[in-house]
């Protein structure tokens, strides 16, 4: 299916001494995801203790996305951002990566007015249809990259996805946005993607969904969090390298907590760059989540608007270098209302190579010792040489 999307025009009322570039990020966008709800409760349990006088959102809220929009329409970076209108994806296309039967068991969810799915995540009214634009936004976006419209492209999308593995959800996750477009990428005219996830949790559903390809190199940089149930069986650990044709095209980077801007460059160029240079992509996707913050609830990294902007940067001289400046970029996680959208800013910065900073900081002071990272990050190298075929 040929792209299709409705360009989308917004107003800027930004200094015209900005300077024009020829790089354009074009972001895909459906107001309709705005309509997923989980609730409110004790952080994302949904829970009311019946002693508390307020409760919180959940933290996969739209209030979260719509600053992202927000940002990207009225910040500096406004003029280098072209607006596409998403779309809901066809049932067909969600089996690129899952299962009918698992498909089946939402569609059924969701005409019984909804269900618990596992711990955190709701498929509530308006859930499904979210997902479903969602899962179709991002594929509206790598297609539009395979019919040489564009080279960069931003699905801007929730709920979030790299969790949703081929049988079931997981992580606020239905249906696995990154993984479907990857997919449509292969089945199309890509030989070989790189995927580089840098959302504070480890992408499990993405990695089992490529667990057995060798066509598909997954790199998840997390913390180091483990498996929290039966909904994440994975423990995203060093050792779970893929299977058959698959074994070492899975590579797991469990980084310390407060790893900060030092800690992720490092492990960036140790590992990250060495693996991509060795696979060789004609496609990479970035799988962002801005929960890896210094400020962020659901995490523990300590990654400020500058460590954001040196991995976009970095993303992209390994695009320029082997995927002709192609990237999707696919939005995850990211629960500080207000941060998250800065850090997304400082990413797409970093994509477009801007060489100075657009924004600045409005409160990242963290002091960083990268030792441990650095040790644990030559340990990782250590075993990675040791048991990955492709990078010997």
């Amino acid at each position: 299916m040929a792209y299709s999307g409705e360009t989308i025009s917004f107003p800027s009322n930004l200094p015209s001494s900005l300077p024009a570039k020829s790089d354009q990020i074009h972001v895909f966008w459906h107001e309709g995801m705005l309509e997923h709800d989980m609730g409110k409760g004790v952080f994302d349990t949904g829970m009311d203790p019946g002693f508390l006088d307020v409760l919180e959102k959940h933290p996969e809220n739209s209030d979260r996305v719509k600053n992202m929009v927000s940002i990207l329409k009225k910040g500096p970076i406004a003029p280098f951002i072209s607006w596409h209108q998403g779309r809901p994806a066809l049932i067909s296309e969600l089996l690129y990566f899952h299962t009918q039967d698992y498909i089946n068991e939402l569609v059924e969810a969701d005409r019984k007015g909804g269900k618990f799915i596992c711990t955190g995540t709701f498929l509530n009214p308006g859930s499904w249809d979210a997902a479903l634009l969602a899962a179709g936004t991002t594929l509206s976006a790598m297609q539009y990259i395979l019919d040489g419209c564009g080279k960069i492209a931003y699905a801007l999308v929730r709920p979030p996805g790299h969790h949703a593995q081929p049988i079931q959800a997981d992580g606020y996750c239905f249906l696995n946005n990154a993984g479907l477009a990857v997919q449509l990428g292969l089945n199309s005219r890509f030989k070989k993607v790189s995927v580089i996830d840098i959302d504070v949790h480890y992408g499990n559903g993405t990695a089992e969904g490529f667990y057995c390809s060798d066509r598909v190199l997954t790199i998840s940089l997390h913390m180091n969090h483990g498996s929290w149930g039966p909904s994440h069986p994975q423990k995203g650990s060093i050792d779970e390298l893929g299977e058959g044709d698959g074994f070492g095209y899975n590579l797991n980077i469990p980084l310390p907590n407060g790893t900060g801007d030092r800690g992720y460059a490092y492990a960036m160029a140790k590992l990250v760059v060495p693996s991509v240079e060795k696979f060789e992509p004609d496609m990479i996707v970035l799988v962002v989540g801005q929960d890896s913050s210094a400020f962020d609830p659901n995490g523990r990294q300590c990654l400020t608007m500058e460590g954001y902007r040196k991995i976009g940067r970095k993303v992209r001289e390994m695009a320029d270098k082997y995927c002709d400046g192609c990237i999707l970029i696919v939005q995850e996680g990211g629960y500080h209302v207000t941060y998250s959208a800065y850090c997304l800013h400082a990413t797409l910065e970093g994509v477009l190579n801007n060489p100075d900073p657009l924004v600045s900081d409005p409160i990242a002071y963290y002091p960083e010792d990268e030792a441990f990272t650095t040790e644990v990050v030559e340990s990782i190298k250590r075993y990675q040489m040791d048991k990955v075929p492709f990078l010997k």
